[in-house]
């Protein structure tokens, strides 16, 4: 288990800080690293190695395939999930799952505080809300330009993996 620890925190390592930098998660680092998980798995395990292994991706990959059809989040951070899931299974992955969604929550919680024009959105709404009281309809602008903004998602996900490798105890163990 520790050549997989090791694989995957080199993984989540790059993948971190390509989706900092650049907001990708590139193929190169996805792809490779889902053959040697699943050829990783069957060498040790044999048929039920692989059936972990798949099992881990097909539900690491469909628990962002949703998000990602909606236009949520990029093919990326899908790809990065199926990953988790073929090196580590699927209950691995479900708990990273859980976690990831957290990171993310505080992580949203985040961009919408910090973002650029956040403070005068806000006050428009307030007076909206203080005018809506007293029966005056005051419109609300919003600039389309601040709405868009994204940020990356492959953070949580790598957070979330973290969490739970120091969690399991498996921190490169």
């Amino acid at each position: 288990m520790a050549f997989i620890n090791l694989l995957l925190f080199v993984i989540l390592a790059i993948c971190f800080v390509t989706d900092i930098k650049k907001r990708k998660i590139y193929n190169i680092v996805t792809f490779p690293s889902l053959i040697v998980s699943l050829v990783w798995h069957t060498a040790t395990g044999g048929w039920d190695g692989l059936l972990f292994s798949l099992s881990g991706c097909f539900i690491g990959f469909g628990i962002l395939l949703i998000p990602y059809l909606l236009g949520g989040m990029g093919a990326g951070d899908v790809k990065l999930m199926a990953v988790i899931g073929a090196a580590k299974g699927t209950v691995f992955v479900l708990t990273t799952a859980v976690y990831m969604g957290l990171l993310g929550g505080i992580l949203a919680i985040g961009v919408l505080l910090f973002r650029k024009g956040m403070w005068q959105q806000a006050k428009a709404v307030i007076y909206s809300l203080c005018g809506f009281r007293y029966g005056l309809k005051i419109p609300i602008y919003i600039d389309s330009r601040h709405v868009k903004q994204t940020y990356p998602y492959g953070v949580a996900i790598v957070g979330g993996a973290l969490v739970t490798l120091m969690g399991k105890g498996w921190l490169l163990l």
